[in-house]
């Protein structure tokens, strides 16, 4: 028994010494993106979703059909990707979503309201997944 004891002991140290890497790697979805601001922290427009998305992954948001989205950023398409900007959920019976920020595709949407131009060019960042 005390074999054992010590071998859980051993294991949970080595554990503390050598932390796991947390987090996943997931492909970049774009190399630039479009804002009315240098930090992507202004809202350019007002969209309307047009039909129903469900998010494949957590960079993304849950959209359902005549929503309102405020639209802070929009990814310069490249390639092989496709086309998405992003916003956050508006309106009282989408309260627990609100304030939530993520990307969609741009195709389901329609832009009711221009707020301002999304002249501002930015490169997109890769956030670091380990803590300092």
């Amino acid at each position: 028994m005390t074999q054992c004891v010590r071998l859980i002991l051993l294991l949970l140290c080595l554990r503390l010494m050598c932390p796991l890497v947390t987090g996943i790697f997931m492909d970049k979805l774009a190399s630039k993106k479009l804002c009315a601001d240098d930090n992507c922290v202004y809202t350019i427009s007002l969209a309307r979703a047009e039909e129903d998305y469900d998010a494949p992954d957590c960079r993304f948001i849950n959209v359902k059909k005549g929503q309102l989205i405020y639209v802070y950023s929009k990814l310069v398409k490249e390639k092989s990707s496709g086309e998405f900007w992003a916003g956050s959920v508006y309106g009282e019976q989408y309260e627990d979503h609100m304030g939530t920020v993520g990307y969609f595709p741009r195709s389901l949407v329609s832009e009711q309201h221009v707020y301002q131009e999304a002249n501002k060019t930015v490169p997109t960042t890769v956030r670091n997944l380990q803590k300092p």
